[in-house]
């Protein structure tokens, strides 16, 4: 037997966007019901365990002002909770792992707490709702009107029954999509149906791009952490790419840029210039604190091309292959543990760093793992408008810029950056400008009261190459929730807000007043 339950707007997944989303309409004042499927909220920055990757402005302007607030409160918590030496607590930006992919590397235990912080007036005022572990199977629609989403609660089994005017799904895959019969794509579009310069020439569901199970590690020197070999490490330790001459596990690597030449790292910081992947996402750096030797060393989260997935998806697939990739994403990851505790090639000419030690409370696992997979790619929306390659490429738009949208909602930067595809293995780093998000991507082609709310928006799978970041995602979730809120209150359906001029011009006043930014500064230096 279901529980019901009513709200004036339903979230669907409790990752960044849905956050953001659910914040957005209860600040206006609606009663939110947010769901999410691990127990955790915060999506890439916790359960997921991806440190922010952001732009080179981001510091001053690119984002909205609850990210930037957010970005704030991290480090006012390490200032608050943790010893740090003088000169960390005085540094306006603090960056906890001095890792060098992003600005502000640090604990996804953080992250969740910060987000949480942000929620709590109103969760704890009763205006949010948050329901844990819980699944959407199955949607209720009728003509071009969702009434109802059934979700599931992973452990129990228990259902509920969720009803309201309004839904957005903020799922990390699109879920609520197919259950609702909402039109959508996956995968990869061909160069006739988008006109982009880099697209396939025919179209592929299945090509999607890969998934990460990421990890937290810390070493130990003296120690010897090593796990159990895992089941498919033989597989992985010989397994190579098409696209390069090394195996995936190994220091080398074909560079994308260059396909001529090849990349090498090592783990460790060292004096031969060889690059380090151990600082590269570095969430905690004790040599900030007073007394260094309160942690028993670094720690650093695992994101690395040699954990990629990309053996198929996880998405178009039955469960049975669902689940056999989503194992084969944590075999592999498991054995690049085992691989850099064993058989790692050591800069002394050595195997191994068997004190090399799996940081499962990092986050909140067992295992060490991340409570879930990265997911780079969702269903997306057959949107109003959707954004290409053309819209943000350096290369095809040359001179003309940033492409500005009358019905902005919202800016990020970021490269095309698309990881490893599950059929063609393609994969590329293409140069593009800042980018506005344009309304007409949130808004699907025929469902009247669904909002897409993270990447699943209107993008191609090239597009969402660079849609897909935290940043953007954080900005995405907000304006949708503000765009939710806005069609409530005036007795609209959201599509109307794009269509009538008065309404967008009023809906963007509103954004603004929040501190969503809606452009870019026409001086900027790209």
């Amino acid at each position: 037997m279901s529980l019901q339950r009513h709200a004036d707007i339903i979230v669907i997944g409790g990752g960044i966007g849905g956050c953001l989303a659910a914040l957005a309409a209860a600040k206006c004042g609606y009663q939110v019901l947010l769901t999410e499927e691990t127990d955790w909220l915060g999506g890439q920055l916790t359960s997921q365990a991806v440190p922010p990757d952001e732009h080179p402005w981001i510091e001053s302007f690119g984002c909205t002002k609850t990210y930037r607030e957010f970005r704030s409160r991290v480090r006012q918590y390490y200032r608050n909770n943790y010893p740090l030496n003088e000169q960390a607590a005085r540094n306006e930006q603090l960056n906890p792992g001095n890792g060098w992919v992003s600005r502000l590397s640090h604990e996804p235990k953080v992250a969740l707490r910060v987000l949480e912080d942000m929620l709590a007036p109103y969760v704890n005022g009763g205006r949010i709702t948050v329901l844990y572990e819980v699944c959407p199977v199955a949607a209720v629609t009728e003509s071009d009107q969702v009434r109802s989403v059934t979700l599931e609660h992973r452990r129990t089994g228990q259902r509920y029954e969720l009803s309201g005017p309004m839904f957005l799904d903020a799922t990390e895959c699109g879920d609520l999509l197919p259950l609702a019969g909402i039109e959508h794509v996956t995968g990869a579009e061909s160069r006739n149906e988008t006109g982009e310069p880099h697209a396939l020439d025919a179209a592929d569901p299945l090509d999607m791009q890969s998934i990460t199970h990421v990890f937290a590690l810390d070493y130990v020197e003296g120690s010897d952490y090593t796990i159990e070999k895992p089941e498919m490490y033989d597989y992985w330790k010989q397994y190579v790419p098409s696209f390069s001459r090394f195996p995936i596990l190994s220091w080398q690597a074909m560079d994308p840029h260059h396909p001529d030449r090849t990349k090498e790292y090592t783990l460790f910081p060292n004096d031969r210039g060889i690059v380090s992947l151990w600082d590269y996402r570095r969430i905690f750096d004790p040599s900030l604190l007073k007394e260094p030797k309160l942690y028993s060393g670094e720690i650093t989260l695992i994101n690395w091309p040699q954990n990629d997935y990309y053996l198929g998806p996880i998405l178009g697939v039955s469960e049975e292959e669902r689940q056999r990739h989503l194992y084969g994403a944590r075999q592999l990851s498991l054995s690049l543990v085992y691989w850099l505790q064993t058989e790692a090639p050591r800069l002394d000419g050595g195997q191994g760093y068997p004190g090399v030690r799996l940081r499962g409370d990092v986050l909140g696992t067992e295992d060490g793992l991340a409570k879930a997979p990265y997911i780079r790619e969702s269903r997306r929306i057959k949107a109003v408008y959707t954004i290409t390659e053309n819209d943000v490429s350096k290369e095809v738009r040359g001179e003309a810029g940033i492409k500005v949208y009358r019905d902005s909602i919202g800016v990020g930067s970021y490269h095309l950056d698309l990881h490893p595809t599950t059929i063609t293995q393609r994969h590329f780093y293409v140069p593009s400008y800042p980018y506005e998000i344009p309304l007409g991507a949130l808004l699907p082609i025929r469902v009247a009261n669904v909002l897409p709310a993270c990447k699943n928006i209107g993008t191609t799978q090239i597009s969402n190459g660079c849609y897909r970041l935290h940043p953007t995602e954080w900005n995405i979730g907000e304006s949708a929730g503000y765009l939710a809120a806005y069609a409530l209150k005036h007795g609209i359906i959201p599509r109307e807000v794009h269509e009538n001029e008065a309404h967008l011009q009023s809906f963007q006043a509103l954004l603004e007043s929040e501190g969503i930014e809606l452009h870019w500064p026409e001086d900027l230096t790209v």
